[in-house]
């Protein structure tokens, strides 16, 4: 088996939310992303759309080569990318991307002012974006006879475990994934049920979204 962070933050799906500060439009956008060409190619498709705003600018972490990246795009130096990167950092959440579009209203901001709005705007895209918590899981094969079926699942779902797949032949196959952690408890409570009988085959470690 690999060995792998336990969990890690990220966000659901790409979504995108807006406010006005000031007569300026600051409209936020983030997405989940795994490399560094996934996050260019999101940054540069709102740069397309926007390509009449003042400023788009962005910041991205990733798991993979702990890779943070971010721009300012023309406002003063450290008041849009360095704040949208440390709202990211602050929440633990990596494998996204943020990208902050502002359409200038005129009104100057004053440093402070744009700290304060390019954070809010990045902060707002990742709470529409759903920030999810993944956690490595162990998946599983258990087989059983159909009058043990009901009962092992339930052992499985009180584990904070989920069943993938069940098949039905001369005996019943539950796939499932659950917590890594979990697998010492639910191996005794298996153990317990079925006098020692069924037993947990692990066939792979990947990360799974679990329910807080």
């Amino acid at each position: 088996m690999s060995v792998m962070n336990d969990s890690y933050k990220t966000v659901k799906t790409s979504a995108s939310d807006e406010f006005v500060k000031k007569r300026s439009r600051f409209i936020g956008y983030a997405k989940p992303v795994k490399t560094e060409a996934d996050a260019l190619e999101f940054i540069n498709k709102i740069k397309k759309e926007h390509w009449d705003a003042r400023h788009n600018c962005y910041a991205y972490s990733l798991r993979e080569g702990s890779i943070k990246r971010y721009s300012d795009d023309g406002e003063p130096q450290g008041t849009a990318g360095v704040p949208m990167l440390d709202v990211l950092n602050k929440s633990g959440i990596v494998d996204a991307v943020v990208v902050v579009t502002r359409y200038f209203g005129g009104v100057l901001l004053g440093t402070g002012g744009l700290v304060r709005a390019y954070s809010q705007a990045a902060k707002i895209a990742l709470d529409a974006a759903n920030v999810i918590t993944m956690s490595i899981c162990s998946e599983c094969i258990i087989r059983c006879s159909y009058n043990r079926y009901g009962k092992l699942n339930t052992l499985i779902m009180n584990k904070n475990g989920v069943v993938d797949d069940i098949t039905f032949s001369d005996n019943v196959t539950l796939s499932f994934h659950i917590p890594v952690e979990n697998i010492p408890s639910l191996k005794k409570e298996l153990a317990d049920a079925t006098a020692g009988e069924v037993e947990i085959e692990i066939i792979d470690e990947k990360y799974y979204e679990i329910s807080e």
